[in-house]
């Protein structure tokens, strides 16, 4: 692992840092803010998944969460959305390969070499954070935005007991219904809509619900909210009864404007779960 940089950031510090990943087989760079707590021992740890076209800049510079964490005592892990380099496979479009990885392990080529992502994510980064930073591995979060907010819901109905809280910022939450879900689905892993089923929110709502409490923030104005499904998602929480706050927060739409104007409600959330 290699250092980026490393800089101080409302007491505590925000490093950016390299390392060879076997899940994708390329180097991978992730952001990580440590809050003034981590300097006298293990603090929890909120993951946030970024969007499509996002790398793991764009959170750690524009959501403005770190000020939130550094009060709270939560360090904040900021991970790409995909693999990189000119090996890497990759598409002309902006929702599909480079900056684009859904947080699926893809199965079909091109992709299937190097699109490890829920496995990059769900077990290779998190081993990696334990070793070498101040992290207590047994008080995790998660959340994300857009193809981000999927990941997030996804891993965490995927890995029962891994995480406190769940929350997302205008999550694609029914992409086996989507245009934002059928094409990526079936290019990562094929035509066989039953191995999607792992990364469909909705899906997965119905089938085992979630383990963990739930926040999710959607804009009413988002340019996007007719690929969201937010409504599918919202209706299979209801038939499950499951213990969720859905809030549509009028004239918001889908940019870091609205997720910064909310970062400090969900910074929040998660903190009430990690240290309970």
């Amino acid at each position: 692992m290699k250092t980026l940089s490393e800089n101080r950031c409302f007491y505590g510090t925000q490093g950016v840092y390299t390392h060879a990943s076997s899940a994708t087989g390329t180097d991978m760079t992730f952001g990580l803010y440590l809050p003034p707590d981590a300097a006298d021992g293990p603090v929890p740890l909120l993951w946030f998944l970024s969007g499509l076209t996002c790398t793991h800049e764009n959170a750690m510079t524009k959501a403005g969460a770190q000020a939130y964490a550094a009060e709270a005592g939560i360090a904040l892990c900021f991970p790409d959305t995909s693999p990189r380099g000119e090996r890497v496979a990759d598409d002309d479009a902006y929702d599909l390969g480079q900056g684009a990885g859904f947080y699926v392990d893809a199965t079909e080529a091109p992709w299937a070499p190097h699109f490890n992502m829920w496995h990059y994510v769900g077990t290779e980064l998190p081993a990696l954070l334990a070793k070498h930073f101040p992290i207590d591995p047994d008080r995790q979060g998660i959340t994300g935005h857009s193809m981000g907010g999927h990941g997030a819901l996804t891993l965490g109905m995927g890995l029962p007991g891994r995480f406190r809280s769940v929350s997302a910022f205008a999550p694609i939450c029914h992409p086996s219904d989507s245009d934002w879900g059928r094409k990526q689905l079936t290019a990562y892993l094929g035509a066989d809509t039953a191995k999607w089923a792992p990364h469909d929110a909705t899906l997965l709502m119905r089938e085992t619900g979630l383990d963990a409490p739930l926040l999710i923030d959607t804009g009413t104005a988002d340019q996007f909210g007719d690929l969201l499904k937010t409504e599918a998602l919202a209706e299979a929480i209801a038939t499950r009864r499951q213990p969720a706050q859905l809030r549509l927060q009028k004239g918001y739409d889908h940019s870091y404007f609205f997720i910064s104007t909310f970062v400090p409600d969900h910074v929040a959330f998660h903190a009430e779960a990690l240290w309970s």
